[in-house]
């Protein structure tokens, strides 16, 4: 699917798994859009000849689900019809960058050629200097690419992070939800996106530099010249061979020799050279050094970002995206598997699980129940023959007890193995029924105790009564 479907597929999901009591989008609404959406997209499929996919059938889905809220609600209308500032950004960088090339008038003298340009020395090196971190960047542990902080790419992928007024709780705790979704799963394609502005409007800077010298050779007589506390003639020539090497190679341009240097040091009395063989000189190697391979790299950018629009990276693997896939006839019975830790689970217990399974994966779900984990085993050695990547299995959830205090060197292992081995983060279920008749005060107590427990091995706890599951879902936990 391509981006602006899986946007509104990632809206629709938060707003449905923040929407538990369904006061926003009601049996009925859910039912009636996932049975039109089967419709559409048999038809769609038809008329194109082609197989009834998944991806057809959220498409339709979300799009009629958006469509009835915004009828319902128009400042959910107007969130929606709201756009991030990246696209301008984009378009006003490059323009921006040009314009800013095109100012610098003052390189030098507006009636010489400086040799030792401050401004164009500063473009080349500060160019050349990104090119180095850039490759440098490569061999970082992970292609980490954290050069754009958290807040600025929020702004980037969702645009301002104020919601509208007016709006049902439920549908405001979506809103949020899917802002921090789309911004984790967009990150790649707005840092893309970014990457090219950027690098386009650093090659539309020199461009503009370039322009400027050009623009007032036409009307101005340059003359060529340079002058330095510091250095004398033979270290500028050496400076300025390295400098125009490229430029000289590439293109025809005449060289220069020490004696030149020499005869063009500004000094009272002295006659400066013709500035155009300098002017040249400058321009092709900022041509070379800077707006070549400034446009290379926002091509590259273009390219990744065109290929991640049109093929959005969603992973449809999920409890949420299980559970709509059997409505849609794509998919055989959802299955969640649960590893118990420490726990002996009941046959009361296990029809709890199930419950919990068809709620959270559809009607037609089924249990993969695993034998518990004793309390002090290794976990890598419990679950060695334990095939945590199966892609017949659509959620993986770790089972304690409530009444069990949570150790770092038992629970805690337990937890890390299973959210190192895993392909997505697994669930975790905290069985309240031991506190089912006890006081209030105590059951919070030891709920605050697991969930900050959860949160510390990177995983959140969802307290359900085993015995009494009611209509807890999973899918409020697990987010692709």
């Amino acid at each position: 699917m391509n981006e602006q479907v899986a946007r509104d597929v990632v809206l629709v999901r938060a707003i449905e798994t923040s929407d538990s009591d369904h006061a926003v989008l009601s049996d009925d609404d859910r039912h009636y859009a996932s049975r039109s959406a089967r419709e559409l997209a048999a038809w769609q499929a038809a008329d194109s000849k082609t197989a009834a996919t998944v991806d057809h059938f959220l498409q339709q889905r979300s799009e009629l689900i958006l469509k009835r809220l915004a009828e319902r609600t128009p400042a959910f209308a107007s969130f929606v019809r709201r756009r991030p500032i990246l696209p301008a950004l984009t378009a006003l960088l490059p323009l921006l960058g040009l314009v800013a090339g095109a100012a610098l008038d003052r390189i030098a003298d507006p009636h010489r050629v400086d040799l030792l340009s401050a401004p164009l020395l500063l473009i080349i090196g500060w160019n050349l200097l990104v090119y180095l971190i850039l490759f440098a960047w490569l061999f970082v542990p992970g292609g980490a690419t954290g050069w754009v902080r958290p807040a600025a790419l929020r702004r980037l992928s969702v645009g301002k992070a104020a919601l509208p007024r007016k709006l049902a709780p439920a549908l405001s705790a979506g809103l949020l939800r899917f802002m921090d979704d789309w911004t984790a799963l967009s990150s790649k394609l707005t840092r893309a996106r970014l990457s090219r502005a950027i690098h386009l409007a650093a090659a539309c800077f020199a461009i503009g530099a370039v322009l400027s010298l050009y623009a007032r050779g036409l009307l101005t007589q340059y003359a060529a010249g340079w002058e330095s506390t510091f250095l004398d003639a033979r270290q500028v020539h050496a400076l300025l061979s390295f400098l125009f090497a490229p430029a000289m190679l590439v293109f025809p341009i005449q060289g220069f020799s020490l004696a030149d240097i020499e005869a063009l040091r500004f000094a009272p009395g002295a006659s400066a050279a013709d500035g155009a063989r300098w002017v040249h000189l400058y321009a092709a190697t900022l041509a070379i050094l800077v707006i070549v391979p400034r446009l290379v790299l926002a091509g590259f950018a273009h390219w990744r970002a065109r290929r991640l629009q049109r093929r959005f990276p969603l992973d449809l693997s999920g409890p949420y995206f299980a559970s709509l896939a059997q409505h849609a006839g794509a998919a055989g019975p959802a299955v969640l598997r649960v590893i118990p830790y420490s726990f002996t689970v009941d046959a009361p217990r296990d029809q709890g699980l199930g419950t919990l399974a068809r709620a959270a994966l559809g009607d037609n779900a089924q249990l993969m129940l695993r034998p518990s984990c004793p309390y002090g085993e290794d976990p890598d050695k419990f679950l060695h023959d334990e095939t945590l990547g199966d892609s017949g299995v659509a959620l993986t959830a770790a089972l304690f007890s409530l009444a069990a205090t949570p150790e770092n060197e038992n629970h805690g292992a337990f937890l890390d193995y299973l959210v190192r081995r895993s392909p997505r983060a697994p669930a975790v279920i905290v069985d309240t029924s031991p506190y089912a008749q006890r006081d209030d005060a105590r059951l919070a107590e030891r709920s605050a105790l697991w969930r900050e427990f959860c949160r510390f091995h990177r995983t959140e706890a969802q307290f359900v009564n085993l015995l009494d599951p009611g209509h807890a879902q999973l899918d409020a936990l697990v987010r692709a």
